[in-house]
């Protein structure tokens, strides 16, 4: 179990360092954390590593964050699936938002790099929900 717990820690932290860099508009940061075939799914369609990158160059793409209920899945290999829920505010905005983001990370030599990424846009407190 403590394997698992150490593991769920070391995603903990890729991800929010990837939040980090959208914080502080780092598109190098941002880049570096993200796996050259990076694939991210979201409301608005796909996005490679470069436009996920791309977004950052008028500045930060996010206020404020914070992750919670993280779990974590390890899959094949030296691959991993981190689910969470973020909330967050956008800059110029003090709306909070909140998603749910699957992430597939994959160990390079002495770190992580992540490949996959989706965000699902969570529902409002108390929202009925659709799954039976």
């Amino acid at each position: 179990m403590r394997e698992k717990d150490d593991l769920l820690h070391q995603l903990v932290a890729c991800e929010t360092a990837v939040w980090e860099a959208l914080q502080k508009g780092d598109a190098a940061a941002d880049r570096a954390a993200l796996h050259p075939e990076f694939l991210g799914v979201y409301p608005s369609g796909f996005a490679g590593r470069q436009a996920h990158c791309d977004q950052l160059r008028d500045g930060p793409t996010v206020r404020r964050f914070e992750l919670s209920q993280a779990r974590v899945l390890p899959l094949a290999g030296d691959c991993a699936l981190l689910a969470y829920l973020a909330t967050y505010s956008l800059p110029g905005d003090d709306t909070e938002r909140a998603m749910y983001v699957s992430s597939i990370w994959k160990r390079c030599g002495d770190g992580w790099t992540n490949v996959f990424s989706q965000d699902t846009e969570a529902l409002p407190e108390g929202a009925e929900n659709p799954l039976p």
